[in-house]
């Protein structure tokens, strides 16, 4: 099988992680069987159309590295690849339904099937459309009313009234569904624009594609399209239901549980491999015990019998522990680059851009292994690059020397004397030097290590203390100690 896969989002805001899972899934499919992945835009929705969202949905797949090879700005042999510019084919298929008997107009108006579902409410009912017009008589009366009012129809399918329909999901297994269950749905809206059972079914067949994957949510609408594939004599694709992604509590993933697209996991500092390989995990497994998978080894092994019908759980601290990993493991110049432009972004406006190149990578490896997200860079660095440090009262004088502000200015003045008279201003001296002056003062070296911490750096929590100080240098290390002496008074 020549192997099809296409991701079709409706432009109506940024992408959502679950419908990215569902794009980094049909890329793997596509890409292990060297096939060819399509990007589709379903815009049929016009009230809920954004111009905007288009290039969202182009940037957020670019970023994972989700290349396409037809559709969206690449075009190919079976455009256009935009809904709204095929109308006609929509309207061709509805007219083909239309003469075959397998559809049918409706003029029923808007008020007329409001008041209908308000009495289903009212009796508990489903609701559903009572085929006032699938009949002549009824049709007829229907269509002289939107006449008068100068109403347009819609198209609905003639569903049978009983049956069965079948299908074997590559995910789930056989489905079956009773037709006595399903209304005569909407095909064709009055503005001639499809519904999703018409548009996406001609949009396969014409576009030849082989695997739909979707989320399992569309699985009650499966009897629909399986009438319309079989009344437009088209061939089932290989169709998967892809379990749905839920939160830690739970409940379906949204806005409550924190980030939902790929963007703003992007601006908190999460690289595109490490959410790569997360959303790879989420629904799939490569066994019982492998987290970190690299590109080559997904598109290797990606197969759909090893999706699972279970719901998937969003676990973001998993993300975050990942993100870590492949932070560690990024390449020594590419870290140094990741970080300076991560540095560039956050630091204050008073530090000079672009930053020292050369500084951050004689940061990197202090911070490196501490860093699980980008944004942490700045928080782990800035002193090195601050002209000034604010020191917070409560964290100056730190738990050792709480409420005894004079003995730790003394300690620091100390502190001064020792480090400047230090004939070499490496690491291992520095870090000899204090733990000599707290042994010789009576001090535990820690205690002593922490104040003189929060002097050099402004922060309780840093890199390496002694390694940190060698690179600010001794000239400004012993004036920001003089600043925090001050300070206790």
């Amino acid at each position: 099988m020549d192997v099809r896969t296409r991701y079709a989002p409706s432009p109506t805001g940024v992408p959502h992680v679950g419908n990215i899972r569902t794009a980094l899934f049909d890329w793997l499919l596509a890409r292990h069987f060297g096939g060819q992945f399509i990007v589709r835009l379903e815009d049929t929705d016009r009230a809920r159309f954004i111009p905007e969202s288009v290039d969202g949905i182009a940037e957020s797949l670019r970023w994972l590295g989700l290349d396409w090879d037809e559709g969206l700005d690449r075009g190919g042999p079976y455009g256009p690849y935009t809904q709204s510019e095929r109308l006609p084919m929509y309207r061709a298929a509805a007219d083909r339904l239309l003469g075959q008997g397998d559809a049918y107009e409706c003029w029923c108006s808007s008020e007329r099937l409001d008041a209908m579902r308000a009495e289903q409410a009212r009796l508990k009912q489903p609701p559903r459309y009572d085929r006032r017009c699938r009949e002549d008589a009824g049709r007829a009366e229907a269509r002289r009313e939107a006449t008068a009012e100068g109403r347009g129809c819609v198209v609905r399918f003639r569903t049978p009234l009983e049956g069965r329909v079948s299908l074997d999901d590559a995910i789930h297994g056989p489905l079956t569904f009773d037709l006595s269950t399903i209304d005569d749905f909407i095909l064709l809206k009055s503005d001639g624009f499809p519904v999703y059972a018409l548009a996406y079914i001609v949009d396969d067949d014409a576009m030849r594609i082989s695997h739909v994957l979707r989320g399992d949510e569309w699985i009650p609408s499966v009897p629909r399209h399986l009438l319309v594939y079989r009344a437009l004599d088209v061939a089932v694709p290989v169709i998967a239901h892809l379990p749905r992604i839920l939160g830690p509590d739970g409940a379906k993933l949204s806005k409550r549980h924190g980030a939902t697209s790929v963007f703003e996991y992007r601006d908190q500092g999460y690289l595109p491999d490490a959410m790569f390989n997360f959303l790879g995990l989420v629904g799939w497994s490569l066994d019982d015990k492998t987290e970190i998978i690299s590109r080559e080894q997904f598109v290797a092994s990606f197969t759909l019998d090893r999706v699972v019908r279970n719901p998937a759980m969003f676990n973001i601290d998993k993300l975050t522990w990942m993100n870590g990993v492949y932070v560690r493991d990024m390449p020594e110049p590419e870290l140094v680059e990741t970080f300076a432009a991560w540095l560039d972004r956050g630091l204050p406006p008073s530090v000079p851009r672009p930053v020292d190149r050369g500084l951050v990578a004689r940061i990197a490896p202090l911070i490196r292994e501490r860093v699980k997200l980008l944004t942490e860079v700045v928080d782990y660095s800035d002193f090195f690059f601050l002209d000034a440090l604010e020191y917070p009262a409560d964290d100056l004088p730190g738990k050792a020397f709480a409420s005894k502000a004079a003995e730790a200015a003394a300690a620091l003045r100390r502190a001064v004397e020792v480090l400047a008279a230090l004939p070499g201003w490496t690491d291992d001296a520095i870090e000899a030097a204090l733990r000599l002056q707290a042994a010789d003062d009576g001090m535990k070296a820690g205690d002593l290590f922490s104040l003189v911490r929060v002097a050099v750096t402004g922060r309780r929590v840093t890199p390496p203390l002694f390694e940190s100080m060698e690179i600010l240098g001794r000239e400004r290390c012993l004036v920001r100690i003089e600043a925090a002496t001050g300070k206790l008074g």
